[in-house]
């Protein structure tokens, strides 16, 4: 089997598995999740900067949904994706991780590759990415046995039908899917090239209670459609599609509510004037 190699071990998260297994159990030993234990979660909403900014909130977040049953395949979303783009796709191989690979679901993705055009990735060719690969040691580790499905989509109407597509192809090859949608929210500051309210302490307390908190509220009400525009409104998602597709399939596998299990900024780590939002949204 081919093998599509990680980008960013090493350097975003740990390369060895010792390492990785070290830093995920102190994420889990600062976990706030004791108002959703017990639940069972069809998906959430995951960061996807480097593991030191928001590793224990993507942690925190996949360890929940790995609570209670176990799914055949989990379903991820996300890359920086402008509305015009095309989604992409992997259809085959497996992805690198230090706890060892993680293989494609292979029919599901060619079933879906089948009904939409795709930018087709390969485990030889394709654009590292962040958004997903982050998320994937914490799969393999709470979820060994599962197989993947991975893919970038754009903050658009498309993605909606994509992620519609996905539930009913895996109900089709009587596939259990849980599902994760992978974006970070407002990025601030000159770095970003956006600074509506200046900078200093200002600024962000309105990331922090105005803009985020938009995001994170239209998040926990799963309306899809409103989590795109919001993110292209207010430049507080920079996957709104990923989180988008997250909260539709979650919709449509059976998911009620949703649960705010943890919030935080870059500037919590290392103050800035430019600074990122990371929120964790588990859907039950």
């Amino acid at each position: 089997m081919k093998i599509r190699k990680a980008r960013f071990s090493g350097s975003w998260y740990p390369e060895s598995p010792d390492a990785c297994e070290k830093e995920i159990q102190s994420f889990l030993k600062h976990e706030q999740t004791d108002h959703v234990k017990g639940k069972e979660f069809f998906g959430g909403i995951v960061p996807h900067a480097g593991w030191y900014f928001s590793g224990s909130i993507a942690c925190n977040v996949i360890h929940c949904i790995s609570q209670g049953k176990k799914p055949d395949v989990i379903v991820i979303f996300g890359m920086h994706l402008h509305p015009g783009s095309l989604p992409c796709l992997m259809t085959y191989g497996a992805w690198e991780t230090p706890f060892g690979e993680l293989e494609v679901e292979t029919g599901l993705a060619e079933e879906l590759a089948g009904k939409f055009r795709f930018q087709i990735e390969t485990p030889e060719h394709f654009t590292p990415d962040n958004t997903i690969e982050l998320q994937l040691p914490f799969v393999k580790y709470f979820f060994p046995d599962v197989k993947v499905l991975c893919m970038g989509v754009p903050p658009a109407s498309l993605t909606l039908d994509i992620a519609k597509a996905v539930t009913e192809i895996s109900a089709g090859l009587n596939l259990k899917i849980k599902v994760i949608g992978s974006t970070d929210l407002t990025h601030y500051g000159h770095n970003y090239g956006f600074t509506p309210k200046g900078t200093g302490t200002k600024a962000l307390k309105w990331v922090k209670e105005e803009n985020d908190r938009r995001l994170i509220n239209t998040l926990i009400s799963m309306n899809p459609i409103e989590i795109i525009k919001q993110g292209l409104e207010n430049q507080n998602a920079c996957c709104s599609g990923a989180a988008a597709a997250a909260a539709a399939c979650a919709k449509i596998l059976g998911a009620e509510h949703a649960h705010e299990i943890a919030y935080a900024t870059s500037h919590d780590k290392h103050p800035s004037d430019s600074f990122v939002g990371y929120a964790g949204v588990v859907f039950e």
